[in-house]
């Protein structure tokens, strides 16, 4: 029988034909009403689904419209429970390929099996803000990745952090309840910048390195796409004869590390609030597939206690001078999901989640995670059958006696639900531990205390890590994280909380720093906090965005801006040479019209300038032409050259619009290039965009008006 074409939209996209094991499993569920008739749930045919039925055409609506009920009934329920955190997301499928060689250290079947490509599912999200917030706001990134592995399904549940706010997961409700809006005005959203965050953070020191990156342009990334992954927790990995090391995750996209100015973030909630779930999207559906190395830091068990940090500790990193990492493979993403509901939002990654050759480490707060995180899914998903839903489905065969329960979709043959039994020859049956697709074994550590209530004493250094990072940063990244605590802290209204913060924390992570704020908070710190001695840290190289940079910039987009009489053989070369890079070049003209070439012949519009503003751009090209006194008279138009100066982007001015450098007030600089033509500047301009943005700018951009 010949398959009907589906006339439904989206579904022609080519990002679609990249397929995968679990994309066949998914094609059983997906429905497609091309050339169905609309019927209820029950398959009974609609003839009128305009209006309900009543008693006379002006009489009340009967209680026995069953169409009626059926259809209002469903909507009533389409909600489910948003995540207490990390309700925003977007989420994409995609695909794991290991490198050779990691039999070493584990003997997990999707890390030693070079041949198979591992489907996976990939989830982005903020922490902070409910699903209607904006993207762009200052918060750490969620990073979940659940790969559905041979020998089950593994989740790697992670932030864009490798540290956490607090060691133990007893405080995890305490820190969440003071991040969130405050109670009595459920205000501010998806902000740290209030009262209880920072009266929290400020009585628990254990808090400082994490805030530390939440201050710093860590959080505030350009996309999901340039964004690195960590691990958080420490976990074990096992191999074929039974060896464990202590393993750290990372994650680093090959597309290098970029964020936003802070004044881009949030004119960005405003002007796109889906500025980073529309560009992951739209970088999918063109091809633009954005790609990850996964690696670990690898510790022996015998080197568990040779750091002076306990290894165990969330809030604390592994400096990779100290232990570098170990590329054990790339994911790729290359499909957009099909229907959010269904994909992004039924999603349930779980810690608990792993396979043989994977394990748990003692960390107090991974232990916490693991009960927490599928506590919290039998809420969200409505019972202890969320893994039935097709999204959340291993693609190999999974059998148990757990039946019965709230959306159980299977029809289980057999009479004996229990284990072991006679009745059904005892299957389903337990399998022994092997090298290969074997059943999981727990690692046998050798346990060895008593039951007790208290920290160790290797988690109590709170400050020498949250050092480390500051110092481990370039001068600008350093200004941003000063400039950051002195916004937060000026939202906090009780003057008390903001003396605590600066007085107790930051004069115990770096006198500098705690200085440049409290100076700017008009706070005076008494001579004997100033003398104190700090420990000496030796900066890591790695901690800085500056050691990610771009390799190419694919992807990246090009605002082209045009008027009437615009010189038509240099938009052309910039569109030109965009394609040939794979970025995006995109004409901007003062209307959605067409405007004329110096030639007459009609310039396509992709859209206009006053609706597609500098911040969702990388860098600017203002074309030459006949047209500068029309440019002049354009409001619009300077304040895109403005903005894009202020916001440290690369700028070509093409012909005569270079006088506007002189016209608008900026100074000119390696970043501001001009040419009559645009080849000869273009070579240049990659440069400048692979770099992301002009820093050396930034003294001077702070005293212009944006």
């Amino acid at each position: 029988m010949k398959e009907t074409k589906s006339e439904l939209a989206g579904t022609d996209r080519p990002d679609l034909k990249n397929h995968n094991e679990k994309n066949a499993q998914l094609d059983a569920y997906r429905r497609d009403a091309t050339g169905q008739a609309l019927t209820t749930n029950q398959g009974v045919k609609i003839s009128d689904n305009q209006n309900s039925l009543k008693a006379g055409t002006r009489g009340g609506t009967l209680l026995e419209d069953f169409i009626f009920q059926e259809k209002m009934t469903h909507f009533d329920h389409e909600r489910i429970p948003e995540r207490i955190v990390h309700a925003r997301g977007v989420a994409a499928h995609g695909v794991f390929k290991a490198y050779p060689g990691n039999e070493r250290f584990t003997k997990a079947g999707f890390l030693t099996d070079t041949e198979r490509e591992t489907p996976m599912f990939v989830r982005f999200s903020t922490v902070q803000g409910p699903r209607g917030s904006a993207d762009t706001v200052r918060d750490i990134r969620g990073f979940a990745m659940k790969f559905y592995t041979q020998e089950g399904v593994y989740d790697l549940v992670g932030n864009n952090a490798p540290v956490f706010f607090i060691q133990d997961g007893i405080k995890f409700p305490d820190f969440v309840h003071a991040m969130k809006p405050e109670p009595h005005t459920e205000i501010p959203t998806a902000q740290t910048a209030h009262d209880t965050f920072w009266d929290f953070v400020s009585l628990v020191p254990e808090t400082a390195h994490a805030v530390m990156w939440a201050m710093s342009d860590r959080a505030i990334p350009r996309n999901f796409r340039s964004i690195q992954g960590f691990g958080v927790n420490t976990f074990r990995m096992i191999n074929a004869d039974g060896e464990a090391v202590f393993v750290k995750f990372h994650w680093t996209p090959k597309q290098g590390l970029t964020q936003l100015t802070w004044d881009e973030a949030q004119k960005l909630a405003g002007r796109d609030p889906d500025f980073h779930r529309r560009d992951l999207y739209d970088a999918i559906e063109s091809g633009n597939y954005p790609e990850w190395e996964l690696g670990v830091q690898i510790v022996p068990e015998a080197d568990e206690h040779k750091f002076d940090f306990d290894l165990l500790d969330a809030t604390k990193l592994i400096p990779e001078e100290l232990v570098p990492v170990t590329p054990i493979g790339s994911f790729v993403l290359n499909r957009n999901v099909e229907n959010f509901f269904a994909e992004t939002e039924q999603v349930a990654f779980c810690p608990a989640h792993i396979v043989p050759g994977i394990d748990f480490s003692n960390d107090p707060l991974l232990q916490a995670r693991v009960f927490s995180y599928t506590d919290t899914q039998l809420i969200r998903l409505g019972g202890p059958n969320f893994h039935q839903i097709p999204i959340n489905q291993p693609v190999c065969p999974f059998h148990n006696n757990q039946r019965d329960g709230y959306h159980q979709r299977a029809i289980h043959r057999g009479q004996a639900s229990y284990e072991p039994n006679s009745i059904d020859n005892n299957w389903p049956t337990e399998t022994t531990p092997a090298a290969s697709n074997g059943g999981f074994e727990s690692y046998a550590e050798r346990i060895d205390g008593r039951k007790i209530r208290e920290r160790s004493p290797s988690f109590s250094d709170h400050f020498t890590q949250a050092r480390l990072y500051y110092r481990s940063l370039t001068p600008y990244e350093q200004r941003h994280v000063v400039n950051a605590y002195v916004f937060e802290l000026s939202k906090v209204q009780r003057l008390y909380i903001r003396e605590r913060e600066v007085l107790e924390i930051l004069c115990n992570i770096d006198l500098d720093l705690a200085q440049q704020v409290a100076t700017k908070l008009g706070i005076v710190i008494p001579p004997e906090k100033l003398n104190v001695e700090l420990p000496e840290v030796t900066p890591s190289k790695r901690i800085s965005l500056e050691a990610f940079p771009a390799p190419d910039i694919k992807g990246k987009k090009i605002a082209v801006l045009v008027h009437d009489k615009v010189n038509q053989a240099n938009v052309d070369a910039v569109l030109a040479w965009a394609k040939e890079e794979s970025a995006i070049a995109e004409v901007l003209a003062p209307t959605p019209a067409p405007v004329l070439s110096s030639s007459g012949a009609e310039v396509m519009a992709d859209g206009m300038q006053r609706g597609e503003p500098s911040v969702l751009y990388d860098a600017v090209v203002m074309v030459d032409g006949d047209n500068y006194d029309q440019v002049l008279k354009d409001g619009t138009a300077k304040h895109y050259i403005i903005e894009a100066y202020v916001h440290l982007k690369p700028i070509v001015l093409l012909g005569e619009k270079a006088d506007l450098i002189n016209s608008l007030g900026l100074v000119a600089d390696e970043g501001t290039l001009s040419h009559q033509d645009f080849k000869s500047v273009a070579m240049e301009l990659k440069q400048l965009i692979m770099k992301h943005r002009v820093w050396a700018r930034e003294p001077v951009s702070e005293m212009i008006p944006g």
